[in-house]
């Protein structure tokens, strides 16, 4: 069965991203993604992601439209679909070592984990014309 990862590129009111830092696994420790997390059987990836997002950040998330393609994990273990969305609220890092807001200049600033990194140029022009 392959395994379906979804994220959220969460947008604030001043056109910046939330970008999290992995506290765990040791192998991820200290790398940043977009927060989100695994796919439980029989549940949409949508209705996974709005989960995640309360037990990760603490908040409700409204979602856009999806950002880029489907990204393979490595191993071949499955896929990372991330969407567009927005915070109702101001969100807590519940799980992450830190949460970061980052405007366009400054999404090289943080080392993005392998499967978020492909998705960053697109964010960033999508960024821009927030």
């Amino acid at each position: 069965m392959s395994l379906t990862v979804v994220g959220a590129a969460i947008v604030n009111d001043r056109g910046q991203v939330l970008a999290a830092q992995r506290a765990e696994p040791d192998r991820l420790a200290g790398g940043w993604e977009f927060p989100g997390g695994k796919v439980e059987p029989g549940e949409t990836d949508e209705a996974a992601l709005v989960r995640e997002c309360r037990e990760e950040l603490g908040v409700e998330v409204t979602l856009g439209g999806r950002l880029g393609p489907d990204i393979p994990l490595a191993l071949g273990r499955g896929v990372l679909r991330v969407w567009m969305a927005r915070a109702l609220g101001e969100p807590s890092a519940l799980e992450h070592a830190e949460l970061r807001w980052l405007d366009a200049s400054e999404l090289d600033d943080v080392p993005w984990l392998p499967a978020d990194a492909p998705l960053i140029a697109e964010l960033r022009t999508r960024l821009q014309v927030v």
